[in-house]
């Protein structure tokens, strides 16, 4: 009889358990952002104090932008986090975001072997793509629709030479630290964004070689998934995340952030 009851208590346990469970992934955000935001390690700085903040778990989901976002399309995000602006504007046009704020931005840096062989080093981005595609070197491009990519492919059409990248350029199809960790093992060039770079361990004989051009500049931006679209998107929980983030105390956690004493990404939120 005893063993019945504790059997029945244990059952009861478990089902409150499940239930509470079940309460707070109701209650945990989605967010689809970039691999960038992830591979940088700001979300593991950033999250724990909103939480903090808010009572609330964030699940991240982390995705080249093009994909992040087609993922809220989907419904199947509540917010968004990504660094493309043009497809930003776009994805609020079409009506699936509800409005996109400026958060933060840092900037992209072209990587390459420190040996540099196709000449490439200085501050103008278009140029050097320019030397990367006579010498025929060996570029890795993400290839997955990510803002990164959008950048990147922006870049080489400035150069007048979008389809003639020369014969090394490879596309991976991947985040940016698989596409730095094929760089470094082949001594290619790629363009990364600085977060993941200084987060980035396996650099080889790799350096940055192009930087400081403002066309290298890259913002992001945050916006809530339109629940009009997606009703069971959870709007009062994504809007507490998007209004701490661009508050004092987020641009501050933000600014806060840092490898090697080095600021990673710098707080943009509209005045």
């Amino acid at each position: 009889m005893i063993f019945q009851t504790s059997g029945v208590c244990r059952t009861l346990v478990c089902a409150v358990l499940a239930v509470a469970s079940a309460a707070v992934q109701a209650q945990a955000l989605v967010m689809s952002s970039t691999t960038s935001t992830e591979q940088s390690g700001l979300f593991a700085h950033l999250l724990p104090a909103f939480k903090k903040f808010s009572g609330l778990d964030v699940k991240v989901v982390a995705l080249g932008t093009g994909q992040a976002l087609d993922m809220a399309r989907r419904g199947d995000a509540d917010v968004v986090f990504v660094h493309d602006q043009e497809a930003e504007e776009k994805f609020v046009a079409e009506g699936f975001g509800l409005k996109r704020l400026p958060v933060m931005y840092n900037d992209f840096v072209l990587i390459g072997p420190k040996a540099d062989p196709a000449g490439v080093k200085g501050k103008d981005i278009v140029a050097a793509l320019g030397e990367v595609a006579k010498a025929n070197g060996s570029f890795v491009s993400r290839g997955d629709k990510s803002g990164t990519h959008a950048a990147e492919l922006r870049y080489w059409k400035m150069t007048g030479s979008e389809a003639q990248k020369g014969g090394g350029y490879k596309e991976c199809g991947c985040g940016m630290g698989p596409a730095l960790n094929i760089a470094a093992s082949t001594g290619a060039y790629v363009l990364a964004d600085r977060g993941t770079w200084l987060n980035f361990k396996n650099r080889a004989d790799l350096a940055v070689l192009v930087e400081g051009d403002q066309r290298l500049f890259n913002p992001y931006g945050v916006m809530v998934v339109n629940p009009a679209k997606h009703p069971h998107v959870k709007q009062a929980e994504a809007q507490k995340f998007v209004d701490w983030v661009t508050s004092p105390a987020g641009q501050a956690n933000i600014a806060e952030y840092k490898i090697g004493g080095e600021q990673l990404f710098f707080p943009n939120a509209a005045k």
